[in-house]
């Protein structure tokens, strides 16, 4: 099977920055993989890398076996990428439903979730639908974020601390959807500070510092290994 995701050997630069030092790692087709580790230690750099958001690009990112290392931004959307960063990025003057009308669909063999379908996944967004971005709270927000995503068709979802900030609550519905979107197939690369969340979550975790990765746990082999994730990360 083709991974749909595969990094080989990632480096990466803001301007003379040098932030990634040989990124490497697989996704399968419908896996949850998380990245942890401490702030500044690449954990965004690398999904803003595989959507070509940072400066210089080298090694490899091959996105359903297609390399893209190389194309800009919009080509690799085009391969089916959706990428929700830390600052979501609401049109705050738009209603809720105006935002999910903007997006375009993806040319890439996907099926883009309707806006019945948005609705159906997230209920609070259709009680709000007719509320500016201002209005909405940063959980609804966050789930405008992602939903703004998912219609486009985009298969392959990078999504950046979706969880930071908060009510537990609103945490556990985006739970729920990323259990959601799993059974459905979609691919999924967290970047997370809140391990409780992403624990029960994601198939694999890989642990970043200085721009490698230092440690990578299936998920299976998590409660053995936690005593390793705690000296690194000190959850």
């Amino acid at each position: 099977m083709t991974a749909a995701l595969e990094i080989s050997d990632l480096q990466a630069w803001y301007g003379e920055s040098h932030i990634l030092h040989g990124i490497s790692l697989s996704v399968a087709p419908g896996e949850v993989v998380t990245l942890l580790g401490r702030n500044g230690a690449g954990r965004t750099t690398t999904l803003r890398a595989i959507m070509g958001l940072t400066g210089r690009r080298t090694g490899s990112i091959r996105i359903n076996g297609v390399e893209a290392v190389g194309l800009p931004t919009h080509r690799i959307a085009h391969l089916g990428v959706g990428y929700c960063p830390e600052e979501r990025g609401i049109f705050s003057s738009l209603s809720t439903e105006e935002n999910l009308l903007l997006p375009p669909a993806l040319k890439v063999g996907g099926t883009a979730m309707s806006i019945d379908e948005i609705y159906e996944m997230f209920p609070n967004l259709k009680e709000r639908r007719h509320s500016q971005g201002t209005r909405l709270s940063g959980g609804e927000q966050q789930m405008l974020a992602v939903a703004r995503i998912l219609r486009t068709g985009a298969r392959l979802l990078l999504l950046d601390e979706i969880s930071e900030g908060l009510a537990p609550v609103i945490v556990q519905g985006l739970a729920r959807m990323i259990t959601m979107l799993k059974a459905k197939g979609y691919t999924i690369i967290m970047v997370e500070q809140n391990f409780r969340f992403a624990a029960p979550l994601a198939d694999r975790f890989h642990v970043v510092e200085h721009g490698q990765i230092v440690e990578t746990i299936e998920a299976r082999d998590l409660e053995a290994r936690m005593p390793v994730l705690t000296e690194l990360l000190g959850v």
